[in-house]
C-alpha cells in the first residue's frame, strides 16, 4: 500500500461512503457507547501474580498428572492434566515475569 493521497475517485468513494455512515443514528450512538475497557475478568487474569508456594503445587499435580495419564491412559486423568498444565505454565510464566521485573 501506498502511504500517499487516494486518487481522486477513490476519495469521492470514501467521502461518500462516510457521510451515509455518518446520517445512521443508530450506527452511531452505538459506536459511541462502546465499552473501551477490557473484560473485567481479562483484567483480573492479566493482574493475577502467584506465589511461588502456588506454583510450587501446581507444578507438582501438573507432574503427578502427567505421570499418572500415562501409565493408567485413563481419559479423565488426561483431561485433568490438559486443564492443569496451562494454569501451571501461565501462574510459573506470571512469576518469573515479576521476579525479573525487580531490578
Amino acid at each position: 500500500m501506498t502511504t500517499g493521497r487516494l486518487p481522486d475517485h477513490e476519495q469521492r468513494i470514501l467521502d461518500e461512503m462516510e457521510r451515509e455512515l455518518s446520517q445512521d443514528r443508530r450506527l452511531d450512538r452505538k459506536l459511541r457507547t462502546l465499552d473501551r475497557q477490557p473484560v473485567p475478568v481479562l483484567r483480573r487474569v492479566a493482574s493475577y501474580t502467584p506465589r511461588p508456594g502456588t506454583v510450587a503445587v501446581l507444578g507438582a499435580a501438573s507432574v503427578g498428572l502427567m505421570v499418572a495419564g500415562t501409565v493408567t491412559s485413563e481419559p479423565a486423568v488426561i483431561w485433568a492434566f490438559a486443564g492443569v498444565w496451562p494454569v501451571t505454565l501461565y501462574s510459573a510464566f506470571r512469576l518469573l515475569c515479576r521476579w525479573s521485573a525487580r531490578d
